[in-house]
């Protein structure tokens, strides 16, 4: 194992050399490696191994202040600064209820932690057992280093070599079946009947029914498929009218979710870009492949959401008009969709 990390060691500083502006992801994906195996030829230098209690390793992250939260999966990646505050824990899930940092955390997908610094850059990445990552927290220049060596301090693993990383299965959509085999009158009519929006991930599995699936078959009104000018056109509105809105951007480990105004929008390349101080947010969209509008019932009214796919189905990011349960969604929210999809 040491032999093979002293090789990769060497191809990744290679590797940087020849491309100095190349992001670790892209890095792992050109040398056909995983993110984590990078980070741990850093390991005795610039990489810190942490043990694996990330219970606690999050309750400590409290303490260093003004931070920025990343979170991605492949296509999206949404960036909030803020403080991590009401952070509570539950056997399903992780929540981080601050005013700025809001998360929903899946602790049994993280396997791997660590304390990176680079270029002058100072951050806790979270990876699951195949080297992939979940979620990263980096200091700012407001945030309170002494506390961030003492997290590293009290978390610090004893063994700091490298450890193999799982095999990840081959990425495969998930099998569909036949419409004919659905309930559709059922699904249909428990759709209708929601109470709140949450509800909608117990519908799919109990009508065994995949996410692009239900909106197909779904009710009359309820779901509508529209395209990324639309989308485009929905943001640009946001932006110009301050319509305040929330971003849920997620993977297996982690749903980060961004509520407020989006501002700055900017293109760049294939990337759709919000670059606001405090938000950024950064979606592929060659990548998408299609956009629903999508109407949940709910007490407080219907809820309406735009929801972005890739090619096999798996949600990319989901826009909704800021709200909060027991108050009704926003009508300006309601007025850009009407006039943008």
């Amino acid at each position: 194992m040491i032999t093979a990390t002293n090789t990769l060691k060497q191809k990744y500083e290679a590797y940087k050399i020849e491309n100095p502006k190349k992001r670790i992801r892209e890095a792992a994906q050109e040398l056909e490696v995983t993110e984590a195996e990078l980070l741990m030829t850093g390991l005795g230098g610039q990489v810190i191994f942490l043990q694996p209690d990330f219970e606690k390793i999050l309750e400590s992250v409290t303490s260093l202040g003004y931070v920025m939260a990343l979170t991605r999966n492949e296509y999206c990646v949404n960036e909030r600064k803020g403080v991590y505050e009401d952070i509570s824990f539950t056997p399903h899930a992780g929540l981080v209820l601050g005013a700025d940092i809001d998360l929903r955390l899946f602790l049994r997908q993280w396997k791997h932690g660590f304390a990176v610094e680079e270029a002058g850059r100072k951050s806790l990445q979270f990876f699951d057992a195949n080297g992939t990552a979940l979620h990263k927290i980096y200091l700012t220049d407001r945030s309170n280093q002494e506390a961030y060596d003492q997290l590293i301090q009290n978390f610090r693993k004893e063994d700091q070599e490298p450890v193999a990383m799982e095999s990840a299965p081959e990425a495969t959509p998930q099998p569909e079946l036949a419409d004919a085999e659905i309930d559709v009158t059922g699904f249909q009519e428990a759709w209708n009947n929601m109470k709140d929006s949450h509800e909608f991930f117990m519908l799919l599995r109990k009508f065994k029914v995949t996410r692009t699936q239900a909106l197909r078959l779904a009710p009359a009104g309820r779901a509508k498929e529209t395209s990324i000018e639309g989308f485009r056109k929905a943001m640009t509105t946001c932006s110009e009218k301050q319509v305040p809105v929330m971003v849920f951007t997620g993977n297996a480990g982690c749903i980060q979710i961004h509520t407020g105004n989006i501002t700055k929008l900017v293109d760049m390349g294939p990337w759709f870009n919000v670059l606001d101080p405090e938000f950024n947010l950064h979606l592929r969209e060659d990548e998408v492949r299609s956009v629903w509008q999508v109407v949940k019932p709910s007490t407080d009214g219907d809820v309406n959401s735009i929801e972005l796919f890739d090619k096999n189905g798996e949600m990319i990011v989901q826009f909704f008009g800021k709200r909060k349960p027991g108050i009704p969604e926003l009508e300006s929210w309601r007025e850009v969709l009407k006039e943008s999809l």
